[in-house]
């Protein structure tokens, strides 16, 4: 008698042990997340850090956090030691689109899922989650606002791009979206437009914005291919008396892409006519719902590219959209 009660006794905790949830800590393990980033030293990077890092903090992740100020070798190095530390999941915002390709082999070795913000890898040899903006379209849209105001002067306009280093895949597609507004409207240049690099450096930037409006005295029609170009342009503009509110008959209309809190004041104050807003807030979610799912699912080497179509904020539209732009929410402390 007393064996089988024994043998009853075994048999319902083995069933129990069956039929019991898991024990807490490992129902609940709080997932880590390694974040290595750029740097922090501009307005658009300490907004995507913040987006990144407070959106993983709702969701319950724990992060570990690294920065590499800019130095490829040192992320490199850096995410390296961070596939040795059982995360479940790498997100970097990359110094640039080759290292992104590297970082990710080295994750899909260790069968861990990646995600990519903003800066694309250079090619899809690695698997990946990637959020990117649209910066073709993004451009476009601003510029085609810029377009708008000028059709109402009446005569055509001497249309100038200030490029970024077009090593960068977001220089190259901000380009392309100003030349298919270029395209849109053929009637409304008076010629080619004036191409001005800037290699993403406001000191190169500066000087050769000088040299353009010198020998282009009739440029009126800017596009700055980063918003936080204008205080340069500003300090270009300002002693030829060009740097009017639109409107008044020396004002250059002015296009740029972004959506730093320059441009934001730049718009509220009547100097700016659009920009084009990439939308770090809808980017963040983006790559942490796809990593989420991705270590939900057991997902090892998940891929995925995924496009912030964005928006340009206008003088139009200022007053409904400007909360919308992460610069405007930096500017008012939101």
């Amino acid at each position: 008698m007393k064996f089988r009660i024994s043998l009853l006794v075994a048999a319902g905790l083995l069933v129990g042990a069956l039929t019991l949830p898991r024990p807490a800590q490992a129902a609940n393990k709080k997932l880590t997340i390694a974040f290595s980033f750029q740097d922090l030293e501009t307005e658009f990077w300490v907004a995507g850090h913040k987006a990144i890092a407070e959106t993983l903090a709702k969701r319950g992740f724990k992060v570990i956090e690294k920065n590499c100020s800019k130095d490829a070798n040192l992320q490199l190095e850096q995410v390296k030691g961070l596939l040795t530390q059982n995360v479940d999941g790498v997100i970097i915002i990359p110094v640039d689109g080759e290292l992104a390709v590297t970082i990710g082999k080295l994750a899909n070795q260790a069968q861990i899922p990646y995600g990519v913000f903003n800066r694309p890898p250079s090619n899809k040899d690695a698997k990946a989650l990637v959020v990117v903006a649209d910066n073709r379209k993004i451009a476009a849209d601003a510029v085609d606002y810029m377009a708008q105001q000028a059709k109402k002067l009446g005569r055509k306009v001497t249309p100038a791009i200030m490029v970024g280093d077009l090593g960068d895949p977001n220089a190259v597609g901000r380009r392309q979206g100003f030349y298919d507004i270029i395209e849109k409207y053929p009637d409304l240049w008076t010629g080619k437009p004036i191409e001005i690099p800037t290699k993403w450096d406001a000191n190169v930037g500066l000087q050769n914005l000088q040299s353009a409006v010198q020998a282009n005295p009739n440029i009126d029609f800017l596009f700055t291919s980063s918003d936080f170009l204008f205080p340069v342009i500003k300090s270009v503009l300002a002693p030829l008396g060009k740097w009017e509110k639109s409107g008044s008959k020396e004002h250059v209309i002015l296009g740029g892409l972004d959506g730093d809190k320059t441009a934001c004041g730049l718009i509220r104050d009547g100097y700016l006519d659009s920009t084009g807003v990439q939308n770090l807030f809808a980017e963040a979610e983006m790559i942490t719902d796809a990593i989420t799912a991705s270590v939900s699912a057991s997902e090892k080497t998940p891929e995925k590219w995924m496009d912030d179509h964005g928006f340009a904020l206008t003088q139009a539209n200022f007053k409904q959209r400007h909360l919308d732009m992460w610069g405007c929410r930096l500017l008012e402390g939101k």
